[in-house]
């Protein structure tokens, strides 16, 4: 017994030796994880687009000529900032202008043919004035009253259709000017010339009916500029007109735009094969801030239906599937259930798991990360 007791003795401190080599010098390092406090501050409850929203404009204008004709001047270029009346398409108008001379000089010549017609009417009409008296007197003959009077409505009936005449040459005028014009497109708005599909000396064809053909000219007023975005069709009840929303486009990484609620479309979208959806159009606060997107961008709405403020949070990030949350406790690794509450895409409120100050694991992307390893907290103070 006296022998055995120190044998047993020295096995036990050779355990405790190889125990604590194991601990410390054989144990795995360290895996270095992001945290995030748990904290207090504000919750925001949102809803987002179900699919990409695109940036549109209210004014946007496809145009191209009304009449055929072959281009001989485009005083702007593709991306040029135009003011509405400016012309932005000239066309050869030698043939216009040609008939809109020959409606002038027409129009010239009726005037003096009118002139010429009119004074004979009223020479006439004085002549049978004349007449009538003298037959009143019994110097003229009966027969001769008739021939003056029917000469003398003969001649107001000449001045009526030389005024006729002079009516429609004015008219023939005016056409040929409105053809004239019609070799000149004009821009209907202020805006900015985002496509031209033409070049100077090439023919343009206006669309016969029935039979679409692309525009030449994309003129998009950019101060109208909008985001329209499908929210699933679940949320629609919680959509109204004025709420306020955040807006996100690709083109603008990390860049949240400030905007509000203007249109709910009045009915669900039905398509084949896709969620049933419902429009919804928002607009940029300030609106200048729209100035720097480009029609046609993809976006992301998330629009605000509530906000709770002073109540525990956490990062969206840091929770896993189910509501579960891995907290940093004592270098190790436990995993927490926690009760949320409105969570947003940035944070999610906490009603119960948690407590203000532990530390929450949101680097979730590593296999490696799970409850009971060792970790070396980084990210937060007190790290």
């Amino acid at each position: 017994m006296k022998r055995f007791v120190p044998r047993l003795g020295g096995v036990l401190v050779l355990a405790a030796l190889v125990w604590l080599a194991q601990a410390t010098l054989m144990a795995p390092d360290a895996i270095p994880v992001r945290v995030a406090l748990v904290e207090r501050g504000t919750v925001e409850q949102t809803v987002t687009n179900s699919r990409a929203g695109t940036v549109k404009a209210r004014r946007r204008a496809k145009l191209s000529p009304e009449i055929g004709g072959r281009v001989v001047a485009l005083p702007f270029a593709e991306g040029a900032r135009v003011r509405r009346g400016d012309v932005l398409l000239r066309m050869d108008d030698s043939l216009p202008r040609a008939r809109l001379f020959v409606a002038e000089r027409e129009l010239l010549a009726l005037t003096a043919q009118r002139e010429q017609s009119c004074l004979a009417s009223e020479r006439a009409a004085r002549e049978r004035e004349r007449t009538e008296r003298l037959a009143r007197e019994g110097v003229v003959s009966t027969d001769l009253l008739d021939q003056v009077t029917s000469g003398a409505s003969v001649a107001e009936a000449a001045c009526r259709a030389a005024l006729a005449s002079l009516e429609r040459a004015r008219a023939g005028v005016e056409l040929a000017r409105t053809e004239s014009s019609k070799t000149l497109l004009t821009a209907p708005f202020d805006g900015v010339l985002a496509k031209l599909s033409v070049q100077v000396g090439e023919w343009s064809t206006p669309s016969p009916p029935g039979l679409p053909i692309p525009s030449l000219i994309d003129l998009i007023d950019t101060r109208t500029l909008y985001v329209s975005a499908p929210m699933d069709e679940v949320d629609s009840a919680r959509i109204q007109a004025g709420q306020r929303a955040r807006v996100t486009v690709d083109s603008q990484p990390g860049r949240h735009f400030g905007a509000k609620v203007v249109r709910r479309a009045p009915y669900v979208l039905d398509v084949e094969a896709q969620n049933r959806t419902v429009e919804v159009e928002v607009e940029l606060d300030p609106n200048e801030v729209a100035t720097a997107l480009l029609p046609g961008t993809s976006a992301d709405v998330e629009l605000i239906l509530s906000v709770r403020e002073d109540v525990l949070r956490v990062p969206s990030t840091a929770l896993m599937e189910g509501g579960r949350a891995l907290v940093v406790s004592e270098g190790r690794l436990v995993e927490r259930s926690v009760k949320i509450g409105v969570r947003n895409w940035d944070f999610t409120e906490v009603l119960g798991g948690l407590a203000a100050g532990e530390r929450i694991v949101t680097s979730l992307d590593r296999p490696e990360i799970k409850a009971g390893v060792r970790v070396k907290a980084e990210g937060t103070p007190g790290s």
